[in-house]
């Protein structure tokens, strides 16, 4: 490793774990002073923040970055205000066993471009919240907002009585430095939101870590569907700040007896079918051939730039483009993830066939995030939802802000949202304050008869005594009364 580099990650995490003991000792009380005062000041910078982020990284809508930012910090903290983080968290007084809150240490936190300030707030938040200092690793086209919201962040909690470098972040593109901080072994956590290169990066580091997948999210107009209220949903996720969420659709699969119904709409509301040759063109430059991933320029773009980009001559006021499609999979390169106003269309017979088309697109990359249906057939809504690979389905709801949670729904409000196994992360959670703490349990004795009497009896130790018996002789035994010793 390079000295220079070593010697930074070192400084960086040496005044991080200083920070961790401070904070330890904070009690809840001042925990929350803190984390309220951060809220406040993220809040009230919302619209600078929003406007910084688009001028320097190109991408979406300041309006709605704004909007992002007020669920980052307002919905954030009201969400997890009344969560307990410190001292005892729970108590079970007959089975004896008190949960205590521990926080983790340092976390290096792992910024993406389409979603910068938002996330950064939102991950001071949770990590404030949990009593863990946080150093801010932005990607390296948001590094100034990115910088000016942590900053904001930052001085807010030490006004609040947070420890010196609670928050930290850094002023330069450095993969080797991030690399260095995400192997460092005064780090306790890597909680990373980003490409897949990067979560990967993170899982390899030896660092316990908390990632994220990608979200190839099919939407499902099933024939009971209401068709303008879908659409209208849809067209409110998918245009919001030019589809730069993760959990926004990226494909809509329709049944045959609703289609027209559904294509109209979607025409009466600005979206542009595109014709074969179109499409053929929109291949060309929404996706990088060589690696199969959607091109980056395109990100965050309006409806309208990347048809001009495509040379394509859609209507003046196009907000959304819908490139039909027959199959799904690689040699249909716009079945895959492209996080601006794009949608793949599919036509299917009946739901058999339409849940097939579904599932094919959870699997081409967007294994274990969102998935989303638009039905009034409860037993329809609760096959699909049993059999998609997902884990969020949004039922009736815009599915960007549906799986970010805390606007149409009860879920966790996060800006981080866990894929599972599927997708290869450790959980399908909305990531919280509660997922950035350790739950020490302190257990009391308490005798079991059930387990005495079994012990010793001399079935246990004849090996003619099946398992079966076992099992009976202890489902038959009484229940002890707690000996509180």
């Amino acid at each position: 490793m390079d000295p220079d580099i070593k010697a930074k990650a070192d400084d960086l995490l040496e005044r991080a774990a200083l920070a961790a003991a401070e904070f330890a000792q904070l009690g809840q009380e001042e925990t929350d002073r803190i984390v309220r005062e951060v809220c406040l000041a993220g809040l009230a910078d919302r619209v600078s923040l929003a406007k910084l982020a688009c001028e320097e990284t190109g991408k979406g809508i300041w309006r709605d970055k704004a909007l992002k930012n007020l669920v980052a910090t307002l919905l954030v903290y009201r969400d997890i205000r009344d969560e307990k983080t410190v001292g005892v968290i729970s108590e079970d007084e007959a089975a004896g066993v008190i949960e205590i809150a521990q926080p983790l240490g340092p976390i290096l936190a792992v910024i993406p471009v389409t979603n910068p300030t938002s996330t950064v707030m939102f991950k001071i938040l949770i990590a404030l919240k949990a009593r863990n200092p946080i150093i801010i690793s932005p990607h390296g086209s948001a590094l100034r907002c990115c910088g000016q919201a942590a900053e904001i962040c930052y001085r807010a909690a030490l006004r609040a009585g947070a420890p010196e470098d609670c928050v930290q972040w850094l002023t330069e593109t450095s993969r080797d430095l991030t690399h260095a901080l995400m192997g460092h072994e005064k780090l306790s956590l890597v909680l990373a939101t980003g490409g897949p290169g990067l979560v990967r990066a993170a899982y390899s580091s030896g660092t316990p870590a908390i990632g994220v997948g990608s979200g190839n999210v099919p939407v499902y107009l099933e024939k009971t569907a209401d068709v303008p209220f879908a659409v209208t949903s849809i067209m409110i996720s998918k245009t919001f700040d030019n589809g730069t969420i993760c959990a926004s659709e990226q494909a809509v699969v329709v049944e045959s007896e609703i289609e027209p119904e559904t294509r109209r709409e979607f025409q009466r509301q600005g979206g542009y079918f595109l014709s074969p040759p179109e499409v053929a063109a929109l291949e060309k430059i929404a996706i990088n051939h060589k690696t199969g991933l959607m091109n980056p320029a395109l990100v965050g773009q309006s409806a309208e730039t990347v048809a001009r980009m495509a040379d394509i001559p859609s209507p003046a006021g196009t907000r959304l483009l819908l490139a039909p499609q027959e199959k799904v999979g690689p040699e249909f390169p716009l079945s895959g993830e492209i996080l601006a106003p794009v949608l793949a269309y599919y036509v299917r017979e009946d739901f058999a066939a339409a849940l097939k088309t579904c599932i094919e697109l959870n699997y081409r990359g967007g294994i274990g995030h969102t998935a989303s249906i638009f039905s009034r057939d409860e037993s329809r809504i609760r096959e699909f939802a049993e059999l998609m690979n997902a884990g969020r389905v949004v039922v009736n709801t815009p599915s960007s802000q549906g799986a970010v949670g805390g606007m149409f729904n009860t879920l966790k409000v996060s800006f981080t949202l866990g894929c599972g196994a599927g997708g290869k992360n450790i959980t399908t959670e909305n990531i919280s304050a509660r997922s950035l703490i350790n739950v020490k349990r302190v257990c009391r004795r308490r005798d079991n008869r059930k387990w005495l009497a079994l012990a010793t009896a001399d079935e246990v130790f004849n090996e003619s005594v099946t398992g079966e018996i076992l099992l009976q002789q202890y489902d038959r035994e009484p229940n002890g009364e707690a000996n509180h010793g």
